[in-house]
């Protein structure tokens, strides 16, 4: 086959076969269970087993991505189940006053037919602060990302309510070849296919209970293995085997679903008359890739440090906790910069974000002089 290839060449016998392997649980010592391809964990055991030998669960998540159905879940994410509550008043907030100026368009659904919030993540950490560190403040998130992205990993969020009624989605990858044209996909050579999936990686939290009739996720195990898959979502044989053999998982409020972003999905159909079905929906990017949305993160470093210092000192956020939020909030990269006036003086990285807050909260910097050292930081790095 040609490097490039084109959606004349794609095969969907090939697909199926593919599609058609079972997991072995055995692959996957730390999981539960296997329930319809998808890899399912308790958040205590990936706790505990991180802390005994972190490289070695990072290596297991990653494989479930790469090498296995693509597709994991963990269970009991939040002990406290609050938590998750208190963030979705803050996204009812937002969407209600977002809802008196605009009507949000998405990217599968008629615009205003469900609710959305889009940079859900910079908003919530301005509007709240509090309710953003105890929420983005466990570590499992940060663990799953870095085991398939690796560390500076950049996160952005989306909030979606899909409401009584709401339709299902048409079956397909994501970003950044799945947000293409099958035209423009083709003009990319078939590793760089092969390197779109490792630039990003998809997970939602369940913000309510998703029984199966509210339409959780529809799911393609093993579907990430064809190459060719962002040149096939859109052919109506490949529509036509997803629709004979995607599943569904259902979900507890507070569980995390996470899967490779190559893997052929789709939100499903609330077939209900009252239940609002509500994720914030994480997509999250490698530090050497371009993230889909922006995302002031000086912003979001400044509405949240003085909230992280006191929590700090009165005892209520460990260091764990600290370097959990720090993950998903500041720029762990040092590029791009102007290397004129943001030189690299040790090494040959400049200082990042994330290392800046983590200096600040460990020295206790006061809040004005943290302040001072984002906007020398913001100013350094103009080009």
């Amino acid at each position: 086959m040609s490097l490039f290839a084109t959606s004349r060449d794609i095969d969907v016998g090939a697909f199926a076969a593919l599609c058609e392997q079972r997991v072995n649980l055995a692959d996957f010592p730390l999981a539960q269970e296997v329930v319809s391809g998808v890899v399912i964990y308790d958040a205590n055991t990936l706790r505990a087993a991180a802390e005994r030998d972190r490289e070695g669960t990072l290596s297991e998540l990653h494989a479930v991505f790469r090498d296995g159905s693509g597709v994991m879940a963990v269970r009991n994410t939040y002990p406290d189940l609050s938590v998750i509550d208190r963030q979705s008043e803050v996204f009812r907030q937002i969407i209600a006053a977002e809802a008196q100026s605009v009507v949000r368009a998405d990217h599968f659904a008629k615009a205003g037919a469900n609710q959305r919030i889009w940079n859900s993540l910079q908003k919530a950490a301005e509007h709240s602060p509090d309710s953003f560190i105890e929420y983005y403040a466990n570590p499992l998130l940060g663990l799953i990302a870095e085991a398939w992205l690796g560390p500076w990993f950049q996160a952005t969020a989306q909030v979606n309510v899909v409401t009584p009624g709401g339709q299902a989605q048409q079956p397909h990858r994501d970003y950044h070849l799945g947000f293409q044209s099958d035209e423009v996909a083709a003009r990319f050579p078939l590793p760089m296919h092969r390197l779109s999936q490792n630039l990003t990686l998809q997970g939602a939290v369940a913000h309510t209970d998703m029984p199966l009739e509210t339409g959780p996720t529809l799911l393609l195990p093993f579907s990430q293995h064809y190459e060719l898959g962002y040149l096939a979502w859109r052919d109506p044989a490949f529509i036509d085997y997803f629709a004979a053999h995607a599943i569904q998982v259902p979900l507890n409020k507070g569980d995390l679903l996470f899967f490779n972003p190559a893997l052929f999905h789709a939100a499903g159909t609330n077939r209900t008359t009252d239940q609002f079905r509500m994720a914030n929906l994480l997509q999250i990017s490698s530090a050497f890739g371009k993230p889909m949305e922006t995302v002031n993160r000086d912003k979001m470093m400044l509405a949240l440090y003085p909230v992280m210092l006191k929590r700090l000192e009165q005892g209520e956020l460990n260091e764990e906790g600290m370097h959990a939020v720090i993950a998903m909030s500041a720029d762990g990269y040092s590029f791009p910069t102007n290397l004129d006036t943001d030189p690299p003086l040790h090494g040959m990285a400049p200082q990042t974000g994330q290392q800046l807050m983590a200096l600040a909260l460990g020295e206790r910097w006061e809040a004005g002089r943290f302040a001072e050292a984002v906007e020398a930081m913001r100013v350094k790095r103009l080009a």
